[in-house]
This record gives C-alpha cells, structure tokens and sequence, in this order.
C-alpha cells in the first residue's frame, strides 16, 4: 500500500511588494484559480501558473466522458456478438470528435485580446 506523506509547511517568509506589483500579483492569483501560496509554489517548483478553465470545461469533459462510455460500450457489443451498429458508433464518434474540438477551442486556443 501506498503511504501518502503530508508535507509539513512551517517556514514563513515574508517579502513586500510594491502597491503596482502586488496588483499584478493579485490579478494573476485570481485568474489562475489557485491561493496564493499555491500560486507561488508552482512558481517555486519551476512551473508556470496557468488560468483557471472557463466554467464551461468542467461540463464538457463530464460529456466527453460520457461519450466516450458510449462508444466503449458499443466496442464491447461489437466484440462480445460480433456486430456494430455503425449508425450509433458513428454517430457518437462524431459527437466525440467535436466535443474534443469545442474543448480544445475553449481552453487552449487564445482569446482575442480584448479593447
């Protein structure tokens, strides 16, 4: 079994910002979601914080993930009698190929910027 180890975080570090750094700081905080620490943890550890997802994301991976259950599914049918209903797999490929398109569109694509 595998032990999970709690990290013990008891070092505090304290710094100062200027009003306009700490603005920027804030802004950027808020826009990836994240607390601060966490914020500044990723940034530590070497990576760089991205943007919270929109609210939409979360609604669209549950139906890909549903989309894909259906197309397992019908693999399985398809194995276990030897027949496919092409209609209906195809059907949900097609659904599954533009779900991956609208998600990929609405998180990594980039937004025009705005005026």
């Amino acid at each position: 079994m595998e032990r999970i180890v709690m990290l013990k975080r008891n070092v505090q570090i304290l710094f100062r910002l200027t009003r306009e750094e700490a603005a920027r700081f804030r802004k950027r905080v808020k826009k990836s979601g994240l607390s601060q620490e966490a914020y500044l943890r990723q940034i530590i550890s070497g990576l760089v914080p991205t943007d919270a997802p929109p609210p939409d994301y979360y609604a669209m991976m549950e139906e890909l993930r549903h989309v894909g259950n259906n197309l397992k599914q019908l693999a399985r049918a398809a194995h276990a009698f030897g027949i496919l209903n092409m209609e209906a797999y195809d059907e949900n490929a097609t659904l599954y190929r533009e779900t991956l398109i609208r998600i990929t569109n609405a998180v990594i694509v980039p937004e025009k910027m705005k005026k």
